[in-house]
């Protein structure tokens, strides 16, 4: 006699419960967690700015049918488009994503939390004016900052226990959707069933390979990916306040469900109840755009630029030593092909700071790739995993993401072990690094405002208590090109 599986509608997986229950409830009291989200924002919003000087991101933005004109459309900073806003939630994720700069986390899988504003400033910029437009009450920087700190929490604690990357092959981005369909259902009003339902879907989804990030196929998608999956999170929110139905065992169905089909069975880990540890843990990108875990390999270069400027051509080998999420991801030998090849290589990085004493998004483009001395000293250089360096990646009370090149010359004598284990951006260096990031913020400001617009946008944005009162329609407008 066969078996036949039950048609009864179970109760909803307990992650996604879980999830729907954070968002829906949880109070943000976190003093350090406002203070830091606010950071988090700024940042984000100035990394925005420094992209618009790249034409190929530029031309990935505005409507997808030019010309289209939406009412009480989502403002896209730096710019002048007004869209609907899942459109205008990619138009934003491509610029704060664009050059590599902005905030990360590092666990089982790295993420880069600020990848939600897209989703989270499109949808409340747009439900903002939607309401002003039906003499309502708009949506403050509060509202923005709270979800913010929630959507950060989301993306941090399913991304600290467990390797989507690597053992599923799976882009990180696929959180950023997670996240931001959570956070925007309930944002524009949505209730806890219709945030589970916006969860369950995004979990249901196709999700993108990370093939993309890996050679021989890495490539510009890298800085547009984040900008797709939160523009579809906006959307599976829009879908679940429609009403359409979400699936309860998303993860958990056996055969098809998330568990079965993607990650051989095994649920999902958790280190730490939801709360507000994640983005009072953010790792800024302060000093450089390029990978986090670049970040103090480029750091060790620059310090030895001095004591090897001079003597380019008598170098004989470069070490590097790196954890091994690094030396898995960004270890990479023969031609780098672009922009997103390059930022992405732990030795060509090393080779700017060497040469040049610096590292600017410029130094990714071909003018600069094409200085010969480039790779001969990427060939010279040797990666090693420093098993000390693993482990204080993952150590809760670390968080580290440490490098150390030494330079060894022809003539037989060479350089200290240069060693960085924290980035500027890094929690254990906030009180050095808040201060350059907001010089970082200013500088990204005036690439792009005119004086008088300039300073009122500083003002504002650097002052948390008024504009926490900022209506989102208000900034936006400010930020608008």
């Amino acid at each position: 006699m066969s078996s036949h599986a039950s048609a009864a509608r179970p109760k909803p997986d307990r992650v996604i419960t879980d999830i729907a229950d954070y968002v829906s409830r949880y109070r943000v009291r976190s003093k350090r967690a406002v203070e830091t989200a606010h950071y988090c924002l700024i940042d984000s919003l100035g990394c925005a700015f420094e992209a618009m000087a790249y034409p190929d991101c530029t031309k990935l933005l505005g409507p997808i049918v030019p010309g289209t004109v939406v009412p009480n459309g989502a403002r896209v900073p730096a710019t002048s488009h007004q869209l609907d806003p899942v459109t205008a939630a990619f138009n934003t994720g491509v610029l704060v994503r664009w050059l590599d700069y902005n905030d990360a986390f590092n666990g089982e899988t790295v993420v880069h939390p600020s990848d939600a504003f897209g989703g989270i400033l499109a949808a409340a910029d747009w439900a903002s004016r939607t309401r002003v437009a039906q003499g309502k009450a708009p949506i403050l920087m509060a509202e923005v900052i709270d979800i913010a700190v929630k959507a950060y929490e989301v993306m941090g604690d399913l991304a600290l226990e467990n390797p989507f990357t690597k053992r599923m092959g799976l882009d990180h981005v696929l959180l950023v959707k997670i996240a931001v369909a959570a956070v925007v259902t309930k944002m524009l009003g949505g209730t806890r069933d219709e945030i589970i339902s916006a969860v369950s879907n995004a979990w249901i989804d196709g999700h993108v390979l990370a093939t993309f990030r890996r050679q021989p196929n890495a490539g510009p998608r890298k800085s547009w990916a984040a900008a797709d999956a939160a523009s579809r999170g906006v959307w599976l929110a829009l879908l679940a306040l429609k009403g359409e139905m979400g699936y309860p065992t998303a993860l958990t169905a056996k055969t098809w469900g998330f568990y079965d089909v993607l990650a051989d069975g095994q649920p999902f880990k958790f280190q730490r109840p939801y709360g507000s540890y994640i983005v009072e843990n953010v790792q800024f990108k302060i000093s450089f755009p390029a990978a986090f875990h670049a970040q103090t390999a480029a750091e060790a270069a620059i310090r030895l630029h001095p004591e090897v400027k001079d003597r380019i051509g008598e170098i004989e080998k470069i070490e590097l030593w790196t954890y091994g999420y690094a030396y898995g991801i960004l270890n990479k030998t023969g031609p780098l092909a672009n922009f997103a090849d390059r930022d992405h290589c732990l030795q060509y990085v090393a080779a700017i700071g060497l040469i040049y004493g610096r590292l600017t998004a410029e130094d990714y483009e071909d003018h600069i790739a094409a200085d010969a001395r480039i790779d001969v000293l990427r060939a010279k250089t040797v990666v090693y995993e420093d098993k000390r360096y693993s482990a204080g990646f993952l150590d809760p009370k670390l968080r580290s993401n440490a490098n150390a090149i030494r330079v060894h010359f022809k003539d037989g004598t060479s350089t200290a072990r240069m060693e960085v284990k924290f980035a500027a951006g890094h929690p254990q260096r906030r009180k050095d690094g808040i201060p350059l990031l907001v010089q970082k913020f200013e500088k990204n400001v005036a690439r792009l405002f005119a004086e008088k617009q300039r300073r009122v946008v500083i003002d504002l944005c650097l002052d948390r208590k008024r504009l926490m009162k900022t209506p989102v329609n208000e900034l936006m407008d400010l930020l608008a090109v």
